[in-house]
């Protein structure tokens, strides 16, 4: 996948283009790694043992594909339990959502197709998710669950899927690049809920590149 990233407090676009805006939530249990998949998309970032998110932290980031620049107002929730309560706040009229599980953590994978289905029931209907499993540089020795897993859950519910390591970066632009260029091929969503019919993926959308 191509496309050209600009930090968001960059240039808008370049040639004049309108940026559109997109509003994206990332999900996960906690530890699962949301907020360093943000870090290193937005700032090429990674910290060990960084600290739990506290309610929700905001970043923007800007990608240019297809002749389109698209604005991501990242929503990083906490994923603490005594926080579920407020994902509906930040998720409610999101065009995106990055549900995220820890490949060495089963009860982080049952998590997310509980997130899965709550999207699927209150969220916007015409929202994009893409499923990614998170921490894949564990892979070798730490894997609970199989890449098979995360693959059959995104088929049977029309997601975009990866597998991603924030610690070594691998795949990390692969994640919005792919709801960018959905979102390109497609345009981007109404941001009111129940506003159309869910966008359709394509079956190659999932397929793993290069960012």
């Amino acid at each position: 996948m191509s496309g050209a990233r600009t930090n968001g407090s960059g240039p808008p676009a370049q040639g004049g283009v309108k940026v559109q805006n997109v509003k994206l939530v990332l999900l996960g249990d906690q530890g699962v790694g949301k907020s360093s998949i943000a870090l290193r998309f937005v700032r090429g970032e990674f910290t060990e043992n960084s600290e739990a998110t506290v309610g929700a932290a905001f970043l923007t980031q800007v990608v240019n594909i297809s002749q389109q620049s698209i604005k991501f107002d990242i929503w990083d929730t906490a994923g603490q339990e005594r926080y579920h309560s407020l994902a509906p706040m930040y998720y409610r009229g999101a065009q995106a959502a990055v549900v995220v599980y820890d490949i060495t953590s089963q009860k982080s994978f049952t998590r997310a197709v509980s997130w899965i289905k709550e999207l699927k029931q209150q969220a916007n209907s015409q929202i994009v998710i893409l499923l990614t499993g998170n921490k894949a540089d564990r892979a070798a020795d730490h894997r609970k669950v199989s890449k098979d897993e995360g693959q059959r859950l995104a088929e049977e519910n029309n997601l975009i899927f990866t597998e991603c390591s924030a610690k070594t970066g691998m795949s990390v632009g692969e994640i919005f690049m792919s709801i960018a260029q959905t979102m390109a091929r497609h345009g981007v969503p109404s941001p009111e809920k129940d506003a159309g019919k869910s966008v359709k993926l394509e079956k190659d959308s999932g397929k793993k590149g290069c960012c």
